[in-house]
This record gives C-alpha cells, structure tokens and sequence, in this order.
C-alpha cells in the first residue's frame, strides 16, 4: 500500500502519485482501459483488438529530434474524421492573430477579477482574450485569456488547433475528461492540455474562474537546472498524466473547435472520448504548484525571477524563450542586509501576472487573486510605495516567510499586446499608477 505524504504547503495528506495517473514529464507512456486493447511490438496492426481503430496524433513534426518528438497512438472505438461538416459559431471575446488589436500603451495597467458570468456559462463560453502576441497560423507567440463559467459542458467537446493550452485555476476545481484520460485539477494546480486532443470540462463547485495561456508555439517543457545541479524547481516525478479512459455513448453530441481564433461546431453522434488505449509522449499533464522546489539566496541580494521558472517555450535562439511560466509561491526570505521583495525594474521581456491566493509581496494592494497586471517591455514598475517603505525599515538579520500566497507569471520575449476588450472593460483600474505616486525622494548629497 502507498504510504501518504504530506503536500508541501498544505495542511492536508495525499497519496504520492494520485490514483488514475502516471508519474512523470513528456514520459512514454503506455496505459490501457481493457487488457490487450495496445497491440505488441507495433502500432498499426491488420486488426486491432476489440474492433479499435488505431490514430497516431502528433504534436510535433515527424521529422524532430528524438529528444523532442512528441506523439502517441491512439486505440479508440472510432477514428476522430467521424464527424459531421463545420459551422461557424459566434466568437467575437476570442484574438488569435495580434497585428490586428489596438495600439499598445506603454503604460503599466492592472485588471480586477472577471465577475461569474450573469447567465448559464460553460468553460468554453467562458473565455475572453486579455492580451498575446503573434499569431496562431504562423504557430508564433501566444494568446492569454481568462475564463469564468458556472455550468457545466453538457454534451459538448472542445478542441483547439491553435495552440497547447495551459489552464491556472484561480477559483473552483475543474474535472477535465479528455482523449486520453481524466483531470482533477483545483487551485494551486495546473494543468495542459496539449494541441488538438478533445476534451470536456464540469465543474464540480458549481462556479470556476482562472486564467489560461494558449501557447502557439514550441511544446512547453522543463527547463535546464544549469549550476542549480539536478534536482530542483519543478521536478519530473511530479508531474502526472492519466491512465486511458474511454465513454462508449452514443446520442446527439457538439465538437467544438477553434482554429485561428475562431470557433467552428460540428455535429457528432458519439463521444469523442473513446480512446480505450494509448502509448506515447503526447499527452494532458497536470502538476501541483505547492510542490515547486524554490531556489533563493542565502547570503544577499534578490536572485532574478528566473528561479521561479516552471515551464518555458523554447525559441531557436538559445537562452531565449517564448514563453516563461513563473510562480511565486510561500518562500523563506534570508538575505541580510538586502531589500527582500522584488526590486525596481524595466525588462526587455513583457509580464502578464496573476494572483491565485493571497497577497503578492510587492503589492501591499490592489492585486487580487482573480485580477491580472501586465508590464510590458521597458515598462518601469516595482514595489508599491507602501511595501518600498516597510521593506526599507524592516529587520533582515532574521529569515522571513512569505506564506499564504500564489502569483504566477507569463513571461514572453515580445511585446504583450491587449486586445480591445482589455484596454476598455470596466475591470480595468484607471489609477493603477498611483500606487508608485507616493514614492517620494530620498536624495540627501550630505549624508551616504
């Protein structure tokens, strides 16, 4: 029997590895929902068992390096071309193509929650695009987008040709039932869902809001330690993807699907969840924030956020990512003689910050969990004034513990853009600026 352990930064036990997954990142996994429903030393056989068909569904080019070739062959109880035409649906919150949102202000600009939508909302109605880059037909760059729903998919499935899409709770778990298997996932978690694998999401607290960046892109993957060693930030073993599960139902049934921003429905008379087994490296994982391994000085100085890094998308150009997905989760702070939240500063790279839980520790307020920032390119932003004072006076020669809290970040290497929706909803704060008004001068040319 597997011995429970206890969750870094909770108060509540769980087992290691969760029943229904699988341990570890971008594995080969092999997994089936009925004994000898994978075939032997093959994937395409004459006859698959149980009357399959097999599919191979690749997220990568055939041609990749080994070491970055992701796919996985399917068995499922009908191929995924069993569907009726595409009709266009309605999708006007939705950008996939940024050259064609308002100019960008240099500005730094903050948002409140988005409020629980007034009418029945699912998670994919759920949707509207805050802000990205790029486009999703040249697979460049990425689209940030938030969600609020408070109804479950009811005999719908959704896909995206876009982009592989990383989901951050902020409010309700989700149960996302994919292709390949299901997903628990609550606040603190994450989960992605790669490109073109359908799935279908419920709410099992009624309501759920977060956030979610669509990568369009290279693959997210974990990125080199370097002199950290080994081990360290977010580990493998934690990472988990589910054991095959399939539906067999039959009725009347809507695909979704999004290509290039736009959303498309199809009629479709059985689940498309019905992949009875699979192998490979392709598939939905879901990772617990609360078991990041934080890195950070011992000795003085605050370290560059980079030490925060979870997942990158790599660029052709070495040591330059398309996207960085950091957190900021409860840490100890021990630099002496340091000023200990994150200092002053104007990036080449452009922020889009997210609050799960709590405070973050450079503002003192005006940043709820919900609610998202964004500092893009050359932006000057920092501490509050508020927090820029307690930090300046306060005691260093003893450990303190930032606690209770989660923001997270996407980081990209160009420009954020807002979409039109952004720039004029009401839950942008007009006076966000204000926060660094009160910092006041110091300068005294007399005295060091």
């Amino acid at each position: 029997m597997d011995t429970p352990t206890r969750t870094p930064n909770t108060g509540r036990s769980r087992l290691e590895i969760e029943p229904g997954y699988q341990s570890g990142f971008a594995n080969e996994f092999a997994t089936e929902a009925l004994p000898g429903a994978l075939p032997e030393g093959r994937n395409s056989p004459q006859r698959a068992a149980y009357g399959l068909y097999a599919e191979q569904l690749s997220g990568t080019a055939f041609t990749a390096p080994r070491g970055h070739n992701r796919r996985s062959w399917l068995y499922r109880i009908r191929p995924a071309a069993v569907h009726m035409p595409f009709t266009q649906l309605p999708s006007e919150r939705l950008v996939a193509n940024f050259a064609e949102v308002p100019p960008t202000p240099p500005n730094q600009l903050r948002w409140d929650a988005l409020p629980m939508p007034a009418e029945p909302t699912d998670f994919i109605d759920g949707w509207v695009t805050m802000a990205g880059n790029g486009a999703a037909e040249s697979m460049t760059g990425c689209a940030i987008h938030l969600y609020a729903a408070n109804r479950s998919m009811q005999d719908r499935f959704f896909y995206t040709a876009d982009g592989e899409l990383l989901i951050v709770p902020q409010e309700g778990r989700l149960h996302i039932a994919t292709e390949l298997g299901k997903l628990d996932v609550e606040p603190f978690e994450i989960a992605v869902i790669p490109r073109g694998v359908r799935f279908a999401v419920s709410l099992p607290d009624g309501v759920a809001r977060g956030y979610i960046c669509e990568n369009f892109g290279a693959l997210l993957r974990l990125p080199d330690l370097g002199p950290i060693g080994s081990n360290g930030l977010a580990n493998p073993r934690d990472f988990l993807t589910p054991h095959a599960a399939y539906e067999d139902r039959e009725g009347d049934f809507e695909l979704v699907a999004k290509m290039n921003g736009n959303l498309w429905r199809a009629d479709i008379g059985h689940s498309p969840l019905d992949v009875v087994a699979w192998h490979g490296n392709y598939a939905p994982y879901k990772y617990d924030l609360r078991r990041f391994n934080t890195i950070g000085s011992i000795s003085f100085d605050h370290p560059d956020p980079s030490i925060f890094l979870v997942l990158q998308s790599q660029t052709d150009t070495p040591g330059v990512d398309s996207i960085d997905f950091v957190i900021f989760p409860p840490r100890w702070l021990a630099a002496e003689d340091t000023f200990r939240p994150p200092w002053f500063h104007r990036n080449v790279a452009s922020e889009f910050m997210g609050l799960v839980h709590g405070v973050y520790d450079a503002k003192a307020e005006g940043f709820v969990p919900g609610g998202a920032s964004l500092h893009n390119c050359m932006s000057g932003h920092g501490p509050d004034a508020e927090t820029f004072e307690k930090a300046s006076h306060s005691d260093t020669s003893t450990p303190k513990k930032v606690g209770d809290t989660m923001a997270f970040m996407f980081e990209t290497r160009t420009l954020i853009k807002p979409t039109r929706f952004a720039l004029e909803t009401a839950q942008l704060q007009a006076h966000y600026y204000e926060c660094w008004q009160g910092l006041t001068k110091h300068f005294n040319p007399e005295q060091q």
